[in-house]
């Protein structure tokens, strides 16, 4: 199954299982949205459940807010990730406060699905990497699947969630099929996991990125360097432990991102894998990201985002402390 088709039967099972369960944005009626995620549910659930909105992201946003204090719990698509800030301000200034201005009393089980990232030959707005803005943002929980399964599962469970989730899903990887358990028990949503076992370095990333450390690892196996690969699965809050107990056996730590370097979410990685595993550091920790520039036209994109070469160039340099 394919992405975009798994997180279709996720929402799907979702909806089935809970009829307070709203999908809101637009065009994910007939049409099924842009990537077709949500294609064929306005048909089966009806339009008072699969919402086609005006295009208005601060509406949809609000709107979502008030039927969450209703005690529905709405979906929102944001059709892609550069038309999210017309909506940040709803996001960031009462999405996530609510609860903590009520003292836990009103939930706000709201998610907002968000594609982002590049690799598809989009023009601007359509292939940002906007995920340190939301986790910078105390309140939201912010999480990004990289695989079909982990898309399946972490949907659904973003949806149970009490708290607002920002669900980035990777373009990309909407299309690439891979293994769905429909029946297996779901790995906590905001668990990080070891996705390749090494001995020399470890490699951590998020969404689409996973699969291009998994390509490195690859490649610098045939070198003789053994590198673990860790998804991150959940950006806020992290899941350490699998990222320390890995560094603590290999020494060395690099972390890729489309995201620009600067005050990202690679940055809170690195520091804090500084702090907390610098006894068992034999390099520098490293970063491979986007470069600190808006994104490029996309006959320029393949520069601009990080790929198998670039990793590996740092992995060498970390080798070579």
């Amino acid at each position: 199954m394919s992405l975009g088709k798994a997180l279709n039967a996720g929402l799907r099972r979702a909806m089935e299982q809970s009829d307070r369960v709203l999908l809101m944005g637009e065009d994910i009626g007939p049409l099924g949205g842009v990537f077709r995620v949500t294609e064929g549910l306005q048909a089966d659930f009806g339009p008072r459940r699969v919402i086609d909105t005006p295009l208005a992201e601060s509406g949809i946003i609000g709107t979502a807010i008030g039927l969450a204090m209703g005690g529905f719990r709405p979906v929102c698509e944001i059709q892609f990730d550069g038309f999210v800030y017309p909506g940040f301000d709803q996001i960031t200034s009462q999405l996530a406060k609510l609860t903590y201005r009520h003292e836990g009393a009103l939930q706000m089980p709201v998610v907002i699905r968000i594609p982002y990232g590049g690799h598809i030959g989009a023009i601007e707005h359509h292939q940002e990497s906007p995920e340190a803005y939301f986790a910078h943002t105390p309140g939201l929980r912010v999480v990004s699947p990289s695989t079909p399964n982990d898309a399946y599962w972490m949907i659904q469970e973003a949806i149970a969630s009490p708290d607002p989730v920002i669900f980035f899903e990777p373009k990309s990887r909407y299309w690439p099929k891979g293994e769905v358990d429909l029946d297996a028990s779901a790995v906590p949503l905001h668990a990080s996991r070891i996705v390749r076992r090494g001995t020399d370095v470890t490699l951590v990333g998020h969404g689409a990125m996973v699969s291009t450390l998994i390509q490195a690892a690859a490649l610098a196996e045939s070198e003789g360097t053994s590198c673990e690969v860790v998804d991150l699965r959940s950006l806020s809050p992290v899941d350490y432990e699998p990222i320390l107990e890995s560094v603590g056996r290999t020494g060395r730590m690099v972390y890729a991102q489309e995201a620009p370097g600067f005050v990202s979410v690679g940055s809170e990685i690195a520091a804090t894998v500084a702090e907390r595993a610098f006894y068992s550091l034999e390099a520098p920790v490293l970063r491979v990201s986007g470069f600190d520039t808006p994104f490029p036209a996309a006959n320029l994109e393949g520069k601009y985002l990080p790929d198998a070469d670039r990793i590996l160039e740092a992995v060498d340099r970390t080798m070579a402390y």
